[in-house]
């Protein structure tokens, strides 16, 4: 990521990744994952998608036990506070998703049925 300047090559093209470090739900280990993320005002925007698997990622459920996270970015890391986000808000920020990777789109078809595509708001604290 350092090379590219924080984006990841995907089929649609560069996307803005920043490094997610949550502590595990059971183990309370530290794991850091990269994940494709937007800005919403000063808040950055996650979605758990897992590419439309019918499992929410792991790092979704280390967020909903230990909503206190880190994020690193373009070499600046900070700390956040992570919420899901419902209603006409989760609606609103999803399509913007889409707008940015319209892979997006296919995941929500895919866990139709199984599971919701959660969407993250996380504040600096």
């Amino acid at each position: 990521m350092a090379m590219s300047g924080g984006r990841v090559n995907f089929a649609a093209g560069l996307l803005p990744v920043v490094l997610l470090t949550t502590h595990g739900a059971r183990s309370g280990v530290e794991r850091t994952v990269p994940l494709v993320y937007f800005t919403d005002g000063e808040d950055v925007i996650l979605i758990a998608s897992s590419f439309g698997r019918p499992r929410y990622p792991a790092w979704y459920h280390n967020i909903k036990a230990n909503p206190d996270i880190t994020l690193e970015a373009r070499g600046r890391r900070a700390r956040f506070h992570a919420r899901e986000v419902n209603g006409e808000d989760r609606a609103r920020l999803y399509e913007l998703a889409k707008q940015l990777y319209r892979g997006y789109g296919d995941y929500e078809q895919r866990t139709a049925g199984i599971r919701h595509v959660p969407v993250l708001r996380l504040a600096q604290v």
